[in-house]
């Protein structure tokens, strides 16, 4: 594997890194509260067998509170990548080393436990399978894929808007492709924007030739179909010449997509009727005739920040006319997990990335740049968690 560029973040000094440790905050919430309800819900889901299950407990009992963090057994295939990358962080309680590397660890061990890695009957097992597929299997997919037959009949500009932010909200799935130009709600989710650059993105989209684009996918299901419309959009409009979809190598967090679950998502889109039907196979084709490139680099998952990809990732996205970063996780990747003060430029944050990069985010964690002052105050002034409850976006541009 080749090595991380040499390229430090200029700001990352700027900011402390966020930890677990704050009773009652939100990274403290996951690590207490979300990642033993998770474990338990896994452990629910599939039948794992005895020495599977005594694994889960003992997960558990290491990141329960006051936990102090074990390493994965050398015998545990990455284990050296983890043990270079948990440098420092090993041995410490869970709640005192930074929250991106504790929840990507997390993940990793859960990974472990159900031996994923490792040959034998469990290698290879998705534990998070099972609540994907009841998602994307939902009557609510089946409503969200039939709307998709109003936007042919959409203006071009119309068109434009209605899937790019179909694609932001996609993840809210009372949301997604019923968010159409003129439609009654719309008013109130675009409020919800605390960044609206979208403008600025299909400017950038419309300078010079058409060229690659990077989507640097996040959740699966309900989220990934209206990625991979908007990607379908992208192609035949002539936006891109191609466009590359970065998914994880493996499952990473709940509903992170690999390409499993991207096929997933073509099968259900093929499978319905009408225009869904259609993008459906135009994406089929794509990825036979190299437009829809799909690709899963080792560093995504990685507990890492963007500003320490490997050298072939930085080369990657500066040969895109544009990265698009999907979801929160990437966010915190993009920018930093760290406690930026909320008016930071998003410019600043991500000048060290190596070509122009949008990010499409509803908001689920603490990390935000980018706002004006004025609509820092008026969304702190209204007493709502906004920063973390998935009721506020933000479509931001750096060319």
């Amino acid at each position: 594997m080749t090595q991380p560029a040499p390229v430090p973040d200029p700001s990352s000094k700027a900011a402390p890194v966020i930890v677990s440790n704050v009773v009652g905050s939100f990274p403290w919430g996951v690590l207490h509260e979300r990642h033993p309800a998770l474990i338990e819900r896994v452990r629910r889901a599939t039948p794992y067998p005895p020495e599977l299950q005594k694994a889960l407990d003992d997960l558990l009992r290491e990141t329960a509170e006051d936990g102090v963090i074990e390493p994965l057994d050398d015998s545990e295939p990455g284990a050296a990548q983890w043990k270079q990358w948990g440098e420092g962080h090993v041995g410490r309680r869970w709640a005192d080393v930074p929250f991106l590397w504790a929840e990507s660890f997390f993940y990793r061990k859960l990974l472990a436990a159900l031996r994923y890695f490792v040959p034998g009957p469990w290698q290879g097992i998705d534990p998070f399978a099972p609540f994907k597929n009841a998602e994307l299997t939902s009557t609510k997919v089946d409503e969200e894929l039939s709307a998709l037959d109003r936007i042919p009949q959409l203006a071009a500009d119309e068109q434009d808007v209605t899937l790019l932010h179909a694609a932001l909200w996609g993840n809210r799935a009372d949301l997604g492709f019923r968010i159409s130009a003129g439609e009654s709600g719309l008013g109130d989710r675009v409020t919800g924007l605390v960044v609206d650059d979208t403008r600025a993105f299909w400017e950038l989209l419309a300078s010079g030739s058409p060229g690659r684009i990077c989507l640097v996918a996040d959740n699966a299901g309900p989220e990934l179909l209206p990625d991979l419309v908007l990607a379908d959009h992208l192609i035949t409009t002539g936006r891109a010449s191609s466009v590359s979809v970065h998914l994880k190598p493996y499952p990473y967090y709940v509903s992170d997509a690999t390409t499993a679950d991207l096929l997933a998502c073509l099968a259900r889109m093929t499978a319905a009727a009408g225009y869904a039907s259609e993008v459906g196979r135009r994406l089929r084709d794509a990825i036979s005739d190299g437009r829809l490139a799909l690709l899963a680099h080792p560093f995504s998952c990685a507990p890492l920040p963007y500003a320490e990809m490997h050298e072939d990732l930085r080369r990657d996205f500066a040969s895109a006319k544009v990265t698009v970063m999907k979801g929160d996780l990437n966010y915190r990747r993009l920018v930093g997990d760290r406690h930026w003060p909320a008016t930071t430029p998003f410019a600043d944050v991500t000048a060290y990335f190596p070509g122009p990069v949008a990010a499409l985010r509803t908001l689920k964690s603490d990390v935000v740049t980018g706002l004006t002052a004025a609509t820092l105050t008026e969304l702190d002034g209204s007493g709502a968690p906004w920063r973390t409850s998935g009721t506020h976006a933000l479509v931001q541009v750096r060319a």
